[in-house]
This record gives structure tokens, C-alpha cells and sequence, in this order.
């Protein structure tokens, strides 16, 4: 056989289908593009000389590995809607005496074809705009970068051996199709269970109750830690109820809109109807599919959008004054006045030496420790691996006591409180009872809910709530529960002194600052022996960038695989119509025959839209709603809690997510419409 023979009918096959083969190498080209930014900002050096960038670096690296596991199952996917429209063709080629082992060697040099376009156009479009993606990412972690474009040669093995990998596994599985299935089979491949379609009502019932059970939990569930470990089992619900309300529901809903005679009966309605009705149960996961990627698109970037809106706010709240400093000890006698003033002096002196303001100060001790507290009454605790299995996550607390003179000291007020009784702040989460019983014979009542309180970063930091009592009798209270613990075999309470402030001055001041403190103190602890209390310090100014690191990553990690998702959810979009116009082609061809007009078909393909092709934007915005309360609860682990922020954000990026949604059914609606007309 002539040299060259299966590459030109390979090429030709491509060439003659482009407007399935485009867009499909067009979306691979984006795939691997978006994976070579990733993994060249993970890998290259930027990351590595600035302050976070570890940080960066790994969120980047999860990133490339969850663009590798999207790419591989949606160019899987997506790749069955070209196959399909193809095997007609192989058929043809079949029966005119191509064996099979010629037709594999046809898809070989497809298969390297698509391959080597994709990746080529792929790595070029990466490295061209992997500096526009450095350049969003600084002025996302607004640090400073160079302007000198490199191309970084283990993103681009890597992006290689992985695309490679996905276009093998394509090869082997439309192989495999091709040899399991005859030259008859092939070549009716289109029309192949094309039988009526029955309305399951019990699967459409299963579908609902699905749905109903997934947002019942995301309505239900308080706990914000109970939030985390229950989202995952949500999602499985949403993504299964998804498919079967898909497949199973809309064909139950062709039913009864064809019992509608006065609706059914209409040009613009008898034919987009009947044929949805059965394309559904073969297509309805298309739908499911694109409702899917919607509502992932929406969530990742409403999330990522918000904390990064509101990373300055979650820095202050974990982080409460510009310089913080925290001593932690067993022995409460340790935290004695004379102590705590040596501090204080130093502090103050090194302020006023670099004539600098120290303002608002934050001064107080506590005694924390950690446990249940259920129906009012507190139990010692368990580790953190036993809570976590025993589902009971509601109840753990992290308690803190804190004297009432310090907290009149700190906030101006002279609050008075009887035996018995305490003021109460909670964090990350809401006590419901009046009381708490913290040992035998010790019930507080809580006499009033402190809605504001300077609480200390190291309560912030943690994942489970946090509630401060305040005391009148600090001393004999937690000498009273330390007792009962060491009874018990625990030691888990600890006392702590928060001292903290803000000062006037720039960044690097601050930072200055901070490093001078540090140094002075390890100095007086080495001078004074194990005597002198050990602090540690934390300044706003430097631990910003680590912040930004973690917040900005996460953002910037969401817009890009949100532009991923979104290109999904277009090609699946593209592909449905194309293929659902050539099945509907000979359908139209008919009725134009009986005196449909151009101007009917294009009535019942807007018809068509309408009824399906905008209900996964529909069940999306439903998801997203039932969503909502889940999504602020776990960002209320990451110290955002402006529920005002979230809904704004929510509500934009939906309006325009369902733009963009309109503008590619009006492109692909023309594809569709061009198809069917012809």
C-alpha cells in the first residue's frame, strides 16, 4: 500500500470533520496550556525567592494535579461525543473492505495528529501566557516580579508525559469500540436505541429524595467543623440526584408536556418535544454533566473570590493587634504582676525609642483547655482523631476563662458579677444553653452574651469554636477543674497571658520592631533563667505575606480551574447541539417537506432552549442557593464571617456566569440551527 496512505486518510477524516475535530483540539490546546502555567509557577523560582511562596507553590502543585485528573476525565468524556458521530464513517470504511486492523491504524495517526496540534498549540499558548499568569498572581499576592519570559522545561516534561498518557487511554478505548462493535453496527451507530422512552417515576422519586436529603444537610448542619466532614457526602448526593432528575426526570417531563394538547400541539413545540423526549435518556447526562461543571464553576469562585475580598479582615481577626505577644504556662503562679510589667516596660521602651505610638492595647490572662460541652454541661476531653470519629463535633469547645478584672481593665467597663454567674463570647460557632456546668457543683449562668470581645489569635487559628466565660472567681474555678482533670489523667489546661498592641509607623517599622522585641526577649530569658516567662511574638506586617500567600493561591488556583470548568461546560454545550442537529436533521428535512418554514424551525429550536438547554443554569443557581449556608459555614473556618461579602459575591458571580452561559447557547444554537436548515 502506498506510503503515507493512513496519515492522509487520517488527516482527511480530521480535515472533513473540523467542526467536531476544531473545537475538541481547541479545548485539548486549552487543557494543556493551563496545566503548563500551573505547574511552571509551581516549579519555577519566583515562587521560591519570595516570602510565601512555599505556600503558593504547594497550593499551585494540588492544582496541576487536580487540572490532571479533570483533563484525563473530561477529554475522556467529551472525546465519545466526536467517536460517535465518526463510527457511521468507520462503518462505511468497514464494509468497503478496511479491515480492522487498517481502520486502528487510521486512528493511530489521528490520534498522534490531534495529539501533536494540541500539545504543540498547548505549550506555546502556556509559555506565551504563563507571564500574564505571573503578573495576575503577584498583583494577587501584590509582591514584586521581573519582566523576563523563560520557559521552564520540567513543567514542559511534565505536561508532555501527562497529555501523552490521556491521548494513549483515548486511543485504546475508542479502539476497543471499534473492535467490539460489527460493520452493521457502525454504521447504524446514530440511530442505534432509538426506542420509545418510558417516563421511571420511581427513579424520578429516588432522584428527588436524593436532592431533598442534600439539601437538607446543607440547611440542617450548624457546626461549621460538621459542615466540612459532611460536604463531600453533599456533593456525592447533588452530582447523583443531578444525573438521575437528568436522564429520568426530563424524559418524565416530555411526557407531561405532551399530554398538554394546547401546548403540545404548537409548530414551535410538537417537534422540539418529541425529539427531546427521545434524545433524553442518551443525553440527559450531557445535561447533568454541564450542571455539574456550572455548579463547581460558581462555588470555586464565589469561595476563593470571597476570602480573597476579605483577606485583610481575616488577617486582623486572627491576628487581633500589629505586634502580639502570647506566654503560655502550667504553673499560673508564673503569671505574676511583676512579670508581666517587665514586659510591658520593654515593650513600651522599645516603641518610644523609635518614637513610634503604641495604641490600643490588648492585655489579659486566660486559662484554656478543651472538651465537650453537651446539654449544659462540660465532660473532659478527647484527642482530636476520637472526636473527629465520633461524629460529635457540635460539642467540642474550646474554653478559655478569663478574669473579670482584666476584661474591665481591657475594655473600660466595670462590670460586676455574683458568685455564680459569667459573661459569655463565643467564636466560630453559638452555645444554645443558659447554663454550663464546668464541674460538680460549679453552675455558671450566663447573665449576658458578649457580642464583642478582643479575643486572641490562637483561638481564631484552630478549627473547632472557642467560648470565653468571664469570671469573678478566675482563681478558684480553674483551680477547681485543674484538680478534677489531674483526677482524671488530664492535663490538658494551660494558662496564658495575651499582651498585644498597635503602633504607628510603616511595615518595615513594624517589622523592625518585632525582630528587636524578639531578640530582647530571648536576651532577658537567656540573662533571668527558666524564671522569666518565654513569649513569642506574632506582627501583623510579617506574617501578611503568608496570608496573601494562602488566600491569593487559593483565589488564583480558582480562576484557573474555574476558566477550565467553563470551557468544559461550553464544549459539552457545543457538542450536544451539533450532534443532537445532525440527529434532528432528518427530522426538520420532513416537516419542511409537509410546509415547515425556516422561520418555524427556528421557533421550535428557541422552544427547545428554553424547555432544556437552560436547566442546568436553573439547577445550578437552585444548587448553589442550597449551597450557600454550607459554603459560609466552612469559610467561617478561614475567619470569614461577612455573610454580606459572601451573598454579594455569590450573587455576582452567578449573574454573570449565566451571561456567559446565554452567549455560547446563541453561538451554539446557530451551529445547531445551521445544521437542521441545510
Amino acid at each position: 500500500m502506498k506510503r503515507g496512505f493512513y496519515r492522509k486518510i487520517a488527516w482527511t477524516g480530521i480535515c472533513k470533520n473540523r467542526k467536531l475535530y476544531l473545537p475538541y483540539i481547541l479545548t485539548c490546546a486549552g487543557m494543556a496550556g493551563m496545566y503548563y502555567i500551573l505547574s511552571s509557577l509551581s516549579l519555577g523560582a519566583f515562587l521560591k525567592n519570595m516570602r510565601g511562596g512555599g505556600l503558593m507553590a504547594e497550593i499551585l502543585a494540588l492544582g496541576c494535579g487536580i487540572m490532571g485528573i479533570f483533563s484525563l476525565l473530561f477529554l475522556f468524556y467529551t472525546h465519545s461525543f466526536l467517536i460517535r458521530r465518526r463510527k457511521k464513517e468507520f462503518g462505511l470504511y468497514h464494509i468497503l473492505g478496511m479491515g480492522k486492523g487498517n481502520l486502528a491504524r487510521v486512528l493511530w495517526w489521528e490520534s498522534v495528529i490531534v495529539a501533536a496540534v494540541s500539545l504543540a498549540a498547548g505549550l506555546a499558548a502556556g509559555i506565551a501566557f504563563s507571564k500574564f499568569a505571573e503578573l495576575g498572581m503577584v498583583n494577587i499576592l501584590h509582591a514584586d516580579v521581573d519582566f523576563a519570559l523563560s520557559v521552564e522545561w520540567g513543567a514542559v516534561r511534565q505536561s508532555i508525559l501527562l497529555f501523552t498518557g490521556i491521548f494513549m487511554v483515548i486511543f485504546f478505548n475508542t479502539l476497543r469500540q471499534v473492535e467490539l462493535a460489527s460493520p452493521i453496527e457502525l454504521f447504524h451507530s446514530e440511530s442505534a436505541g432509538e426506542r420509545p422512552p418510558k417516563a421511571r417515576w420511581l427513579l424520578t422519586l429516588l432522584g428527588i429524595l436524593l436532592l431533598g436529603a442534600a439539601y437538607w444537610l446543607a440547611v440542617s448542619i450548624q457546626d461549621p467543623i460538621e459542615t466540612l466532614l459532611w460536604f463531600f457526602v453533599a456533593v456525592i448526593l447533588v452530582i447523583l440526584a443531578t444525573y438521575i432528575l437528568s436522564i429520568t426526570g426530563s424524559v418524565a417531563l416530555c411526557r407531561l408536556l405532551q399530554k398538554k394538547k394546547k401546548y403540545y400541539y404548537k409548530t414551535n413545540h410538537f417537534v422540539s418535544v418529541s425529539s427531546m423526549a427521545f434524545r433524553m435518556k442518551r443525553n440527559g447526562a450531557g445535561l447533568a454533566s454541564i450542571c455539574i461543571l456550572s455548579t463547581m464553576v460558581l462555588v470555586m469562585l464565589s469561595s476563593t473570590m470571597c476570602l480573597y475580598i476579605g483577606e485583610e479582615d481575616s488577617l486582623h481577626i486572627r491576628y487581633p493587634r500589629d505586634l502580639n505577644f502570647s506566654a503560655h504556662v502550667k504553673d499560673p503562679g508564673r503569671l505574676n504582676e511583676e512579670e508581666r510589667d517587665a514586659v510591658r516596660r520593654l515593650c513600651e521602651e522599645a516603641v518610644e525609642e523609635r518614637g513610634l505610638d503604641l495604641t490600643n492595647v490588648l492585655d489579659y490572662r486566660t486559662a484554656g483547655f478543651f472538651g465537650y460541652v453537651e446539654k449544659g454541661r462540660f465532660s473532659l476531653n478527647l484527642s482530636s482523631g476520637s472526636v473527629f470519629q465520633s461524629g460529635q463535633t457540635k460539642y467540642t469547645w474550646q474554653i478559655y476563662l478569663v478574669p473579670l478584672e482584666d476584661y474591665n481593665r481591657m475594655t473600660g467597663r466595670n462590670e460586676t458579677l455574683n458568685q455564680g454567674e459569667t459573661l459569655l463570647y463565643t467564636a466560630k460557632g453559638e452555645y444554645p444553653d443558659d447554663t454550663i456546668t464546668l464541674s460538680e457543683g460549679r453552675t455558671l449562668r450566663i447573665r449576658e452574651r458578649v457580642p464583642e470581645f478582643a479575643a486572641g489569635g490562637d483561638d481564631m487559628g484552630q478549627m473547632f469554636s472557642s467560648m470565653y466565660l468571664i469570671l469573678p472567681d478566675f482563681e478558684a474555678q480553674t483551680a477547681c477543674l485543674r484538680e478534677m482533670m489531674e483526677a482524671n489523667g488530664y492535663d490538658t489546661m494551660s494558662y496564658l497571658w495575651l499582651y498585644g498592641f498597635d503602633v504607628s509607623g510603616s511595615e518595615k517599622e513594624q517589622m523592625d520592631l518585632a525582630d528587636a522585641l524578639r531578640s530582647s526577649l530571648r536576651q532577658r530569658r537567656e540573662d533571668g533563667g527558666d524564671q522569666v516567662l518565654a513569649l513569642s511574638c506574632e506582627s501583623v506586617a510579617q506574617e501578611r505575606q503568608d496570608f496573601y500567600s494562602l488566600y491569593g493561591g487559593l483565589f488564583f488556583l480558582g480562576i484557573v480551574l474555574g476558566i477550565a470548568f467553563l470551557f468544559a461546560a461550553a464544549l459539552i454545550i457545543y457538542y450536544k447541539q451539533v450532534a443532537e442537529g445532525y440527529e434532528d436533521q432528518s427530522r426538520f428535512e420532513i416537516m419542511q417537506k409537509v410546509g415547515m418554514t425556516k422561520k418555524d424551525i427556528r421557533s421550535s429550536i428557541n422552544s427547545q432552549i428554553l424547555i432544556v438547554f437552560f436547566f442546568p443554569l436553573l439547577l445550578a443557581g437552585l444548587h448553589l442557593c442550597f449551597a450557600f449556608p454550607m459554603i459560609y459555614k466552612m469559610l467561617i473556618l478561614f475567619n470569614v464571617m461577612n455573610k454580606s461579602l459572601l451573598l454579594m459575591v455569590t450573587g455576582g458571580c452567578y449573574l454573570g456566569f449565566a451571561l456567559l452561559y446565554v452567549a455560547v447557547y446563541r453561538i451554539t444554537s446557530g451551529a445547531y440551527y445551521g445544521i437542521v436548515s441545510e
